[in-house]
């Protein structure tokens, strides 16, 4: 690059000695440079001529289009007038006998599903299983994934009665089809833990006081039981599995699954209710 570099620079520098010194070379190079500008010159004036006439043929050619047609339409009035009636009617007839039929069959079937969801829960109250030792939650695993549960409420008292039946009846299911045994972590929270919890970062909740589900008793963190040991981390492939499972049977009944969001959250469910958190 750098020889390169001196030979373009010597080579400059001789033509520009040859040119000073040689009055003769300055005249033939002007002449040449004024010819080629001229034909330059002359190819763009032809160019320009030519696309002008171009454009010259292109709209006479359209204004004669337009013209027939204009001609066609009104000669043939009848015969269009039918095509665009058999074009456009029967788009229009479906649209204004669709339109509340298909409003209605929407919700018909957010309807039915909720009935289904009633019904299935309208038999027997189901009853929560008995309160784990302390013990259960304080060990080395769990305080290594969630340090601050040994403070949480787990008492199925304090959620909302409709929302604690739900999660029963999705531990009962993941027993008893999945071979899951289920523990709640955590339900009711108070808006001060709230708090605490979110001052502990987002990567624990981005929800402030009474921006969660968990104030008004209808959230729960639940994990598994495995050996008499919970399996909390996601990192286990058994867990991760179970998770899936539990996302799953968790929507059959109505219930929104943590594990959906874009701040995963495996073993939380909510339901929510209309009304309840104000947006």
């Amino acid at each position: 690059m750098v020889f390169l570099a001196l030979l373009a620079y010597f080579l400059i520098a001789c033509l520009g000695a040859a040119l000073f010194l040689f009055p003769a070379g300055r005249q033939v190079l002007g002449h040449r440079l004024y010819a080629v500008a001229n034909n330059l010159n002359r190819l763009l004036r032809d160019w320009q001529g030519s696309c002008a006439h171009q454009a010259r043929r292109l709209s006479l050619a359209l204004a004669r289009c337009a013209t027939n047609a204009a001609h066609s339409i009104r000669r043939h009035y009848l015969l269009c007038a039918a095509a665009i009636a058999l074009i456009t009617l029967p788009p229009v007839v479906a649209l204004l006998m669709s339109g509340k039929a298909m409003l209605g069959g929407f919700d018909d079937s957010r309807r039915e599903a909720d009935i289904q969801i009633a019904e299935l829960l309208k038999g027997e109250q189901l009853v929560p299983p008995p309160a784990l030792p302390p013990d259960v939650f304080t060990t080395q695993e769990v305080l290594l994934v969630r340090p601050m549960l040994v403070s949480a409420s787990r008492n199925w008292q304090l959620l909302h009665n409709d929302y604690a039946q739900r999660l029963l009846l999705v531990f009962k299911i993941m027993k008893e089809q999945h071979g899951y045994d289920m523990a709640i972590l955590e339900g009711y929270r108070s808006p001060e833990r709230q708090n605490l919890l979110a001052a502990a970062g987002a990567n624990v909740t981005n929800a402030t006081a009474y921006q969660s589900y968990h104030q008004y008793g209808l959230a729960a963190d639940c994990a598994f039981l495995r050996n008499g040991k919970l399996v909390i981390s996601e990192k286990d492939p058994w867990a991760m599995e179970g998770y899936r499972r539990y996302g799953e049977v968790a929507a059959t009944v109505g219930l929104t699954w943590g594990g959906n969001w874009k701040l995963m959250d495996f073993g939380h469910t909510e339901l929510r209710l209309p009304g309840v958190i104000k947006k």
